[in-house]
């Protein structure tokens, strides 16, 4: 298995790796190991992950790397390395360890629950409940049984996550609680969006409200057939993608029968900017936000770059816990960093964008590309930019389907009452609808 006078990995698809290591490439290495560790020998994945772990100080993977290396039929060394890669947010090379380890010794919770812990993270709800739904028989309700409802509903399963919900009993522990309640309104957003919109693999619209209670307002008319789904990857965003966020911003209110006396301003640039464009096309006041303001809609560019800036964790705490009649809509949601507040109302969602005010790519004169300056006018200035913007839709490549807003303002109507409830607890999965990612 190992070269014994130089410990170099045998196996050729883990070669790559370790010449990457050899360069100092420890991302390299990693990237790499992500096509081969469900395949090649577990000692052999261990040296590399090892040597890569030292590089970076994780002086606990590196023990339990050497470990694993060394012993790699042991359950415990198994599960040692697979907790702490999941711990060190690497996840995906802890599964066939953690796998290992159940299959050695069955009837282990711990390597169980580490097991589904390590597939959550990948967003591998399916092979989660399929594990669980394996040792069904031994499932302790809390929190193994709740798991599995919750992977089932990240795997669009609803009818299983329905039949074992039903089987699910109030905790002991109060701890529990708040899971319990939550999972109890994902159900109900699920039970009341069924006859309404298709919640299949392709139906981003739908998922979004049922996970996380969200009104997505455009779908991107890139990529759909490729993998986007309706998001977006890349985005140099413009005042008029903005404008056509807000006006589905105003559909999306007006359907659900919300009529807020003001619009709040976050304390970040970008949000300023449109909040006061949001004010002027909703025709209400713009003030500054104040957690304790009721009937209001709160405005965000982007929550990541909001809860970043300097007020960052006060917004947090606020925004968590909603205020009655708040709506908070943020224009430029990231899929796969989402933010930890998880909004009402969104325009798009995207892995990367660069705000219409932020130095974004131009061309130059000698037809090339370059970085630009930012927009450094005053906000209220770019903001009636926005305003006065064109919202005719980009006709993008033609394969998105069409999207005309009495889709979203009927499926709006249609679950209104199941709308703006409980905390807006953050969605770390994209769910059922998958999407490509950009590394």
């Amino acid at each position: 298995m190992f070269s014994r006078r130089n410990r170099r990995p045998t196996s050729p698809e883990l070669l790559t790796a370790w010449e990457s290591l050899d360069s100092g490439d420890v991302p390299g290495a990693l990237r790499q190991l992500r096509g081969t560790a469900e395949s090649a020998p577990l000692a052999e994945v261990a040296l590399v992950v090892g040597r890569a772990a030292g590089a970076a100080g994780f002086e606990d993977l590196q023990r339990a790397a050497a470990a694993l290396a060394a012993s790699p039929g042991k359950p415990q060394r198994l599960y040692d390395f697979g907790y702490a890669c999941v711990e060190r947010g690497v996840a995906h090379l802890a599964i066939p360890a953690l796998r290992e380890a159940l299959r050695l010794v069955p009837d282990s919770t711990a390597a169980l629950r580490e097991v589904v812990s390590a597939y959550e993270d990948e967003e591998r709800h399916r092979e989660a409940v399929d594990v669980l739904t394996a040792h069904e028989d031994r499932l302790a309700a809390w929190p193994d049984r709740y798991l599995l409802v919750f992977n089932a509903v990240l795997a669009g399963d609803l009818d299983l996550a329905r039949r074992h919900h039903a089987l699910l009993p109030d905790p002991d522990d109060a701890m529990w609680q708040p899971a319990r309640d939550r999972q109890n309104r994902v159900l109900a957003r699920a039970d009341r969006a069924a006859p309404f919109t298709p919640l299949d693999g392709t139906d981003l619209r739908g998922w979004q409200f049922v996970l996380g209670g969200t009104m997505l307002g455009t779908l991107s008319p890139y990529g759909f057939e490729a993998g986007m789904t309706g998001r977006y990857a890349w985005i140099q965003d413009t005042p008029e993608q903005c404008l056509r966020g807000l006006l589905r911003l105003k559909a999306v209110l007006e359907a659900a029968e919300t009529r807020p006396a003001s619009v709040s301003l976050l304390p970040d640039r970008g949000s300023r900017i449109l909040g006061l464009a949001a004010a002027e096309i909703l025709g209400l006041p713009a003030l500054p936000f104040a957690p304790e303001r009721p009937d209001t809609v709160v405005l965000s560019y982007d929550l990541n770059d909001t809860l970043a800036a300097e007020d960052g964790p006060s917004v947090l705490k606020h925004l968590l816990h909603r205020t009655p009649g708040q709506v908070l809509h943020e224009h430029a949601s990231c899929w796969t960093d989402t933010p930890a507040v998880t909004p009402d109302s969104v325009a798009l969602l995207h892995q990367s964008v660069v705000a219409p005010w932020a130095p974004g790519l131009r061309v130059n004169a000698d037809g090339g590309v370059e970085q630009g300056e930012p927009d450094e006018r005053p906000e209220a200035e770019i903001a009636a930019g926005i305003v006065a913007a064109d919202p005719t839709p980009d006709e993008g490549d033609g394969g998105t389907p069409a999207d005309p807003v009495e889709r979203l303002t009927d499926f709006v109507a249609a679950v209104r009452d199941d709308w703006l409830s409980g905390e807006r607890t953050r969605v770390t999965s994209a769910g059922p609808v998958a999407g490509s990612r950009f590394l």
